[in-house]
């Protein structure tokens, strides 16, 4: 009897582990190969500064209330409340010991594209790797030399605060599994080139919808909603919704978009207020043609009410 039941108890077990080991098969960190980043050739550092504004970087990894040239001093910091704990961004500034001085450029890719950190660990999607996966192995290459030439800042970030169960980083394969790909946000039939760069501009480098797209209960973007606008995710407000069928934005026609893009004043003679100010500050950084193209592509989304 004692024999049959050992049997049973460590047929269990094995079964368990089985589970467990394929499990963690399915939900391991997943960085891309080693040859994913291999003779990319040297960066091109202009349009590494144009990702650099496009991703609205200088917001969340510059210090609270920088101005000017300390905007581009990725000291990191900056604290984000979310129903899930506070998430304390990290000093991204080639610093060697507190920022990413020492990182490759496989480290650096996939912490963006696949939100694997340098020791192989899992990141938090309060990173928005989930729409920089997205992006082009050449703009990565590009992004990172451009960064690399920024001032370097020795400020040592403080450690998220979490509470259990999101501390488990484990977890995050589940995450991943479920929200993590690199495929449109959404179909646009016969969109033409303008219209496909703006959705590249949007749904990659400028993560808009991060903010402008409702989430479920796990903080997964509910992409039926795509950018119909939601609770603000960090706690305060609401973010608006800016598809063709919104009350306001969509009445804009392209033209109006762009010049709200590039001055921060709305057809109404109002001007751009709250958390989207300093994305409208980065937005004007960029090439006019790219401003063009995400307006293209935000009066090409399907309509949300």
């Amino acid at each position: 009897m004692a024999s049959t039941l050992t049997k049973i108890i460590l047929g269990c077990l094995v079964v368990v582990a089985g589970g467990g080991a394929a499990a963690y098969a399915l939900t391991k960190p997943k960085p891309h190969p080693a040859e994913y980043w291999a003779n990319l050739g040297s960066p091109d550092v202009a349009n590494g500064e144009k990702l650099f504004w496009a991703g609205g970087c200088v917001s969340c990894h510059a210090a609270t209330g920088a101005k000017g040239e300390d905007l581009k001093v990725l000291s990191g910091g900056h604290a984000l409340p979310t129903p899930f704990g506070t998430f304390n961004v990290p000093n991204i500034s080639p610093d060697p010991k507190a920022g990413i001085g020492n990182w490759t450029l496989a480290q650096f890719g996939n912490a963006m594209t696949r939100g694997v950190g340098p020791e192989g660990e899992h990141l938090y999607p309060s990173f928005p790797y989930s729409s920089y996966a997205r992006m082009t192995r050449q703009d990565i290459n590009d992004l990172f030399g451009y960064i690399k030439t920024l001032p370097a800042s020795a400020n040592v970030a403080p450690a998220h605060d979490l509470g259990f169960p999101f501390n488990i980083r484990l977890s995050l394969g589940g995450w991943k599994l479920l929200f993590l790909d690199d495929s449109p946000r959404v179909q646009i039939a016969n969109a033409s080139d303008q219209v496909k760069r703006g959705q590249y501009l949007v749904e990659g480098p400028g993560h808009c919808g991060e903010c402008h797209t409702p989430r479920n209960a796990l903080g997964g973007l509910e992409t039926g909603k795509w950018l119909a606008g939601g609770p603000n995710p960090e706690g305060q407000g609401k973010i608006p919704n800016i598809t063709p069928g919104s009350t306001t934005m969509g009445k804009w026609s392209e033209d109006e978009i762009v010049s709200y893009l590039e001055t921060g004043f709305t057809p109404e003679f109002d001007s751009v207020g709250g958390s989207m100010a300093e994305v409208q500050q980065n937005i004007a950084h960029l090439p006019k043609q790219d401003i063009q193209a995400i307006a293209a592509y935000l009066k090409a989304v399907p309509k949300q009410q």
